[in-house]
């Protein structure tokens, strides 16, 4: 398998058609053809597909109504996002270096590389699935870009671009986003039972533990274990609700 086929562009709520070919044309120019949508305008999408150019990639797109199931199976998730006034909770990379740390990790495993609406970009809730974000150096006065200039500068970086030495010595084998998505469940699940999350403040919180566990960089065996230690203490706090109850 050439080590193109182990990325997929993940296009997140896209309303303009011509964004969608756009991407799908950089894509192919670079030898990339796994596209997912996500939630997309179902209009735009549609008449995307219909056009001409690169129409293998669209003919083959994917659509997922949420960014977990879009992402699943990868063992690195990169979101890509102008800076403005934002917080970031995860490290940023200038493109150049993310370039070389993705295409190092493409060599052996597969990994998804986000791109927000025209509108919005990726929110925080879509960046908490991202281990780290990519920065394109763009001027501060003019900082975001077309979607489909953005999907063609960071396919070009990688085509371009050798695996970083540092990255490409690892062989730290990471968990897929969709085992660490059930991690995120069962920790959820054991927090909100025992008290700790507060129903006012929730979707915060859901942020937050995502984030943690993927700042965790666990391997697949040690979150199987993890897994499987929170899948005991919910058993085990549930049985004994139901014995406290009438």
């Amino acid at each position: 398998m050439r080590w193109q086929d182990n990325l997929t562009v993940v296009l997140v709520e896209t309303r303009n058609p011509l964004n969608i070919g756009a991407a799908a044309r950089a894509m192919l120019n670079f030898g990339f053809t796994r596209m997912v949508l996500v939630a997309p305008y179902e209009v735009a999408f549609q008449e995307a597909r219909s056009a001409v150019g690169a129409a293998s990639v669209l003919a083959s797109a994917r659509v997922f109504p949420g960014l977990a199931e879009a992402v699943a199976g990868c063992t690195l998730v990169v979101g890509t996002a102008s800076a403005g006034k934002r917080v970031f909770h995860q490290p940023r990379h200038l493109l150049p270096e993310a370039a070389s740390r993705l295409r190092a990790h493409l060599e052996r495993e597969r990994a998804a590389l986000l791109f927000g609406s025209e509108k919005f970009g990726l929110s925080n809730e879509h960046l908490s699935y991202c281990q780290w974000t990519v920065r394109i150096p763009t001027n501060s006065r003019c900082p975001s870009m077309n979607l489909g200039q953005a999907v063609a500068l960071c396919c070009y970086e990688m085509a371009r671009t050798t695996a970083s030495g540092q990255a490409k010595g690892s062989l730290h084998r990471r968990a897929a986003a969709d085992q660490l998505e059930r991690i995120v469940a069962r920790l959820s699940g054991v927090l909100d039972a025992s008290g700790y999350i507060n129903l006012r403040t929730r979707r915060s919180h859901l942020l937050k533990i995502r984030r943690l566990v993927r700042r965790l960089d666990l391997s697949p065996d040690d979150a199987q274990v993890l897994e499987g230690m929170l899948r005991q203490i919910d058993w085990k706090l549930a049985r004994d609700n139901r014995k406290s109850g009438p």
